[in-house]
């Protein structure tokens, strides 16, 4: 029996999550899969208006880790006051998710890392090396990489650590 795991996000979608969590497969690949989808029935109609045989939810997997994804209507937006964060090991692939999960996304939140998707939700798509350099007990070289981040909307990791180094 597979273990339930105890916290899952839940990301709520007016009528596209079908569409999104496929664009979230695609886009972080590997292990990343639909693991069921739920249906609307007539009950309920009267509170959830949404017609019988529609997606009501889908739970998925994404390099792992357990989500599910709700078509519950417009009544709520996603906002910056949460993010998924992406941690990656390289150059290449904050390029990979900073270009694909901005794609269509709202260019004007774009900044320090952070982008919203064209369904709405916010990325943090960000260096696991910057953490390590703003961490560092030399207040100096982390002063100057913080502020090299903040003049960044997508990370550039070479000039990270050139403020890192103080080049």
């Amino acid at each position: 029996m597979q273990r339930i795991q105890t916290i899952t996000p839940c990301l709520w979608f007016d009528h596209q999550a079908e569409q999104a969590v496929r664009f979230y497969i695609q886009t972080f690949g590997g292990s990343s899969r639909i693991l069921s989808t739920r249906y609307y029935s007539d009950v309920g109609t009267e509170i959830h208006g949404r017609p019988a045989g529609s997606v009501m939810a889908i739970s998925f997997e994404l390099d792992g880790q357990q989500f599910s994804a709700l078509n519950g209507g417009p009544h709520f937006k996603f906002t910056e006051a949460i993010s998924l964060q992406v941690n990656c090991q390289s150059q290449a692939e904050i390029d990979h998710y900073w270009n694909t999960l901005g794609e269509e996304g709202d260019p004007q939140a774009q900044v320090c890392g952070w982008l919203k998707d064209r369904y709405g939700l916010s990325w943090q798509v960000v260096p696991v090396r910057l953490f390590e350099m703003i961490e560092d007990q030399d207040a100096d070289k982390a002063g100057r990489v913080m502020a090299a981040m903040l003049q960044m909307k997508k990370m550039d990791l070479a000039a990270l650590e050139h403020a890192y180094e103080g080049d």
